[in-house]
């Protein structure tokens, strides 16, 4: 059987040395580790900016990377094992450790701790960052980063500290995000997306494609018995029950992440996209 290429670095000429047994390449490398040093980046299969995305990594994020050519890297992801290409530039050495993570949809890293300052970058929900100090500019307070910016304290909390009550809530907060295809940010997010990245800043995992989520996530269930935190799947696609009857889901029908009656989406996905190919529930949604 072969192995999935998005989960596992493998070419002719290149693999994994954990692949040793399982792949045959002319070579093997363990690989080394890297930070993503940019706000988003997207992840493509092939080392070419003109092929499509399949997923995008946020600031902060470790990546191992097992080959460097003509200005790409080929790494795996470390919070999801996806394997793809991107730019050198978007990558550095892992020097101090991330304290932080980023817990509202969208923020800003600024040139210094004023709003009134330059806004350098802006962030996703998800990305992490290294404080090490703060202080305060007309009652708002600002921590200070590694790199030389500052952000809005009140937009993070410590590693791993969750960004709401439970994963449905945080996928709430991402309503009229556009969707982007192979999106996983806050500022542009596709329906797996918004099911991986909502668990993760839940502190729970998921993998990154609907195909994934569908075979690994939770227990399948019947229709009949839909509650808060249940997942809908159709080939392709993915969506997150808010409650018996609401569905919420980056989609391109709206081209954004929306609320939609659960019955109404079924019936007009159906027409197009056939009916679902499954429901399953988290063994827990916080």
């Amino acid at each position: 059987m072969q192995l999935d290429r998005r989960l596992n670095a493998y070419r002719p000429d290149l693999a994994d040395a954990a692949l040793r047994d399982r792949v045959e390449a002319e070579r093997y490398v363990s690989g080394t580790p890297a930070r993503i040093v940019v706000p988003v980046i997207a992840l493509r299969p092939r080392p070419d900016f003109a092929c499509g995305i399949d997923t995008e990594m946020l600031l902060g994020e470790e990546v191992t990377v097992f080959d460097r050519a003509d200005g790409w890297a080929w790494v795996k992801a470390g919070l999801d094992g996806y394997v793809g290409y991107l730019p050198e530039t978007a990558i550095a050495a892992i020097e101090a450790p991330p304290t932080h993570w980023i817990t509202v949809p969208r923020s800003f890293l600024y040139t210094g701790p004023d709003l009134r300052y330059p806004n350098a970058r802006t962030i996703s929900m998800g990305s992490r960052i290294t404080v090490t100090g703060e202080t305060e500019t007309r009652g708002t307070r600002y921590f200070l980063l590694s790199d030389g910016h500052a952000v809005i304290a009140d937009h993070c909390r410590a590693l791993g500290t969750p960004a709401g009550e439970d994963y449905v809530a945080i996928a709430a907060r991402f309503l009229e995000t556009p969707y982007l295809w192979g999106g996983r940010s806050g500022l542009g997010i596709d329906c797996s997306g918004l099911v991986q990245l909502s668990m993760q800043m839940c502190g729970l995992s998921a993998p990154r494609d609907s195909d994934m989520q569908a075979a690994g996530l939770g227990n399948p269930i019947d229709r009949s018995d839909l509650r808060r935190g249940d997942l809908i799947f159709w080939k392709g696609h993915a969506g997150i029950m808010e409650d018996e009857r609401t569905l919420l889901h980056a989609n391109g029908h709206t081209m954004s992440v929306a609320r939609e009656d659960v019955d109404a989406a079924i019936a007009r996905i159906g027409w197009l996209y056939q009916q679902p190919t499954g429901y399953r529930r988290p063994e827990r949604i916080a």
